[in-house]
């Protein structure tokens, strides 16, 4: 799964599965592009974050725009002014981890200035498995917030319907139903479903008809450290 504008957003409710998509986004461009950027944007959840996994980056040759040092680790709402230098280098692809829905989104809303003029994609993350976007009258509710605190119009939906490793093709599917609906009514484009690589083999005939991008998963809760 190629990204197409040069700076990509990816927003959604707490819980989406936002941030490993980023991830997984971002060391995909670096084997396509040698500069890449994953800004961390993510002021809200202290428990996913793209920073977590510092070490892949630095190896993989992303650069990693984050709060520096022990500010990293703290749940204050703090950005990092290196985000200015990225966003105006036209040789970077840049990927943004938004946080959470209008609260989160509202960091964006602060550099809409800076980036007005380049066209980024905002990409709403939606796991249907998630309370409050469960309902496609939730979910659009969602867009509209994020929509308003960001200042930027959503661009298209990423079905990531998950319950983590406990996830089945059921849910993916029923996830696939709610986002095509939600795209329908919003009319933009479903652009595609993620789907963890250990369920690569069920996901066999789902991926005949629909665009799928395969991931892997680098954020874990504690309990499963």
């Amino acid at each position: 799964m190629k990204i197409n504008n040069r700076i990509t957003i990816l927003a959604g409710h707490f819980g989406s599965g936002k941030t490993e998509i980023a991830i997984n986004l971002a060391l995909k461009e670096r084997n396509l592009h040698k500069h890449v950027a994953i800004n961390d944007l993510d002021i809200i959840n202290p428990y996913f974050r793209s920073r977590d996994v510092a070490s892949i980056f630095q190896k993989q040759g992303v650069e990693l725009i984050s709060p520096n040092n022990q500010l990293a680790t703290s749940d204050l709402p703090i950005v990092s002014g290196e985000i200015y230098r990225v966003l105006h280098d036209h040789r970077y692809k840049v990927i943004i981890d938004a946080g959470g829905d209008k609260d989160g989104a509202t960091a964006l809303g602060q550099y809409y200035h800076e980036w007005k003029e380049y066209d980024p994609q905002l990409l709403f993350v939606l796991n249907a498995n998630r309370p409050y976007v469960s309902t496609i009258e939730g979910a659009l509710y969602t867009v509209g917030q994020v929509e308003l605190g960001a200042r930027l119009k959503v661009k298209g939906i990423i079905n990531n319907t998950n319950i983590g490793r406990e996830t089945t093709m059921e849910d993916i599917i029923k996830g696939f139903e709610i986002s095509s609906k939600l795209a329908e009514v919003l009319n933009i484009p479903l652009k595609y479903t993620v789907i963890s690589r250990h369920l690569e083999e069920d996901a066999n005939i789902f991926t005949r008809n629909h665009e799928v991008m395969f991931i892997n998963r680098y954020m874990k809760v504690p309990w499963e450290e």
